[in-house]
């Protein structure tokens, strides 16, 4: 049974408009704490929190799920001062998991033609290429309506992305060519833009895990380590091999901070050769000079 504060915890962030995904998980880890805490919420100090970490790790949970606890713990009891005006301490302030940063994984030229080779599905294709082109995440692709689409102006209105923002990202010639393809096929009136196309769920939306499902059976079928977020991933590192400015990839992918971004930049490495000899060229010229 759920707490009083976990209860109007949950109704702060569904006013906040967080997603229903994000408000499950919050609840969902807070209440994991609140059964292993022995002590009042007005008692909890960095010593709790330091335990409740020992009991993640006897747990075996991952550095990156700790974090995530505390993460949510953090924002919970930021909650709790700021708008429940409790006076207390935030307990979770500084502490944290040290954890790895692997670089964004992302496809090579030629992998992004073997993928899209093996896609002979209308709907698929456009559904893939327009992950790949316009950096959409998966949840954003599955909430896509056909209202959303601007062929005129080329590009797609996207409602309440991460974060319940907005924006607008564009599409590209092969994007617009699959879709109009697709829908062109399409008998369907409903509002949804991809759909399911056979089974008792036809006709509605495909979902986020019914997308998953397709990418791993393409997966599967060119060869290829490929997942959806890697089209997200790849649709970066080729704007920036192609001399996009970091604040314009920003605005497309839709992140809140740029460092998000510039981890695209460490895998961005035909950018990084192109930089190095043009300025290794201006550096000889120099030396040249000064002989």
């Amino acid at each position: 049974m759920e707490t009083t504060e976990l209860v109007q915890y949950r109704r702060a962030l569904k006013r906040k408009s967080y997603s229903i995904h994000t408000v499950k998980s919050y609840v969902n880890i807070l209440d994991q704490f609140f059964r292993w805490l022995t002590v009042p919420l007005s008692e909890v100090t960095r010593n709790e929190i330091g335990a409740y970490v020992d009991y993640l790790l006897r747990k075996r949970r991952t550095p990156k799920t700790i974090t995530c606890h505390l993460q949510t713990i953090r924002l919970f009891f930021d909650y709790l001062i700021n708008e429940e005006c409790r006076s207390m301490a935030n307990p979770v302030t500084r502490i944290s998991i040290r954890l790895p940063k692997p670089l964004p994984r992302h496809l090579q030229d030629g992998q992004v033609t073997r993928l899209f080779a093996a896609i002979t599905d209308l709907r698929d294709k456009a559904l893939f290429m327009v992950m790949l082109r316009c950096g959409l995440r998966v949840q954003e692709v599955a909430d896509l309506t056909v209202d959303a689409i601007d062929f005129g102006r080329r590009q797609i209105f996207v409602s309440n992305g991460k974060g319940a923002k907005d924006r607008i990202v564009y599409v590209s010639e092969d994007a617009r060519s699959a879709l109009l393809a697709y829908l062109a096929r399409r008998s369907s009136k409903a509002e949804g833009l991809f759909l399911v196309q056979k089974g008792r769920m036809k006709g509605k939306p495909l979902s986020v895990r019914g997308i998953q499902k397709r990418i791993e059976y393409y997966a599967r079928k060119s060869g290829l380590g490929v997942s959806c977020h890697q089209l997200r991933h790849t649709m970066a590192t080729q704007l920036l091999n192609a001399d996009a400015d970091l604040a314009t990839i920003q605005d497309l992918l839709g992140h809140g901070q740029i460092t998000t971004t510039q981890r695209y930049c460490r895998v961005a490495n035909l950018k990084v050769q192109r930089d190095y000899y043009k300025a290794m060229e201006v550096v000889m010229q120099r030396t040249l000079s000064q002989g």
